[in-house]
């Protein structure tokens, strides 16, 4: 796990070297598809689209983009569809759900390839994940959450607004009910207005703010607890969950663990076996766009949190992922489990 921090907290080098003819003959007058796990409207859904703007210009030959949304099953049926059916040419790319890198290493079901499969462009954020709930909530904080029930947003079974809270039960005393089957952010985010959920699992403080941003700076949506490898910078106060169990070392391991897959938050991947040039391209062409002045400037407005990894760094913190020691796994999946029943 050591390496992984490593690769996490390491100042992100990029480089960027000239295309061939020969890519720039195959990408002139293509179509590139980016897919995602979320429903329209939501925090992925809008980085993604933030990203397709800006993206094309740096691929050879301009190709169009273009995006689709595969909402369903926590992210497992966008990544199903990217793994197995998708074209495997360089043209079509995915924002993988966060949730996956607990769902692999934890052994749960419904994963058709592995994350390792994949050909890894970079990780657009390393924020840490917040639970909040909407103001009307009963429990406003994280002490009153484990005296009474609240009830969180999920949009399914193997995304991290429903893994995150069932650990928290586990390991912390809380008392979240997760419900499951809400289509991406936008929805989340309209439930809890309407006040249908206290509150969502998870989602980066950058997501909200881009998303509910009035809610926000009203003060509506109250956050609880955060997880990752560091604190929010807006959120100094908010306990961070290895913080809170630092002491106690089998539920320290399981914290790091989490901790550190959360810090892999929006991670890009182009399906298993594109041709290593191609690969070599757009790797290049995701490292210039996180350079893109235009890019950051509008990320800016739209309060995205942008702290990239490259691609080679993706693949190796994915590998190390899939590396973790088996009782740091169990340990996980106990505290899964325990919460769950």
């Amino acid at each position: 796990m050591r390496g992984l921090f490593g690769v996490l907290v390491a100042a992100l080098g990029l480089s960027w070297s000239a295309p061939t003819a020969n890519a720039a003959d195959f990408y002139a007058g293509k179509t590139i598809t980016i897919s995602t796990h979320a429903g329209v409207g939501g925090g992925y859904d809008t980085l993604i689209r933030l990203f397709a703007r800006h993206f094309g210009r740096h691929v050879p030959g301009n190709p169009a983009i273009v995006i689709m949304n595969q909402p369903g099953a926590g992210g497992l049926t966008a990544f199903n569809h990217a793994a197995r059916i998708a074209p495997r040419d360089g043209t079509f790319l995915t924002l993988i759900g966060q949730g996956l890198m607990v769902h692999e290493p934890t052994g749960q079901s419904g994963m058709q390839a592995s994350l390792a499969d994949l050909s890894w462009l970079g990780n657009f954020s390393q924020a840490p994940n917040v639970t909040a709930v909407w103001h009307m909530a009963k429990a406003k904080t994280l002490e009153e959450a484990k005296r009474i029930q609240i009830v969180l947003g999920s949009t399914g079974v193997g995304a991290p607004d429903a893994q995150i809270p069932t650990v928290y039960n586990a390991l912390l005393g809380t008392k979240f009910k997760v419900v499951y089957g809400y289509d991406g952010g936008g929805a989340l985010n309209l439930a809890m207005e309407r006040q249908e959920i206290d509150g969502r699992g998870t989602n980066t403080w950058g997501s909200y703010k881009s998303t509910l941003p009035q809610a926000v700076a009203d003060g509506r949506l109250v956050p609880l607890i955060q997880i990752g490898i560091k604190k929010d910078r807006d959120l100094p106060q908010v306990p961070l969950f290895q913080d809170l169990v630092a002491q106690e070392p089998d539920k320290a391991a399981v914290a790091r663990f989490l901790s550190l897959t959360t810090a892999l938050s929006r991670p890009l991947a182009a399906p298993p076996g594109v041709p290593q040039e191609r690969l070599s391209i757009l790797r290049s062409a995701f490292d210039a766009t996180m350079l893109d002045a235009d890019f950051l400037a509008e990320a800016q407005r739209m309060a995205i949190d942008i702290d990239p990894m490259s691609g080679a760094q993706m693949q190796t913190a994915v590998r190390e992922v899939l590396a973790t020691p088996q009782d740091v796994i169990r340990r996980t999946q106990a505290a899964m489990e325990v919460s769950a029943r």
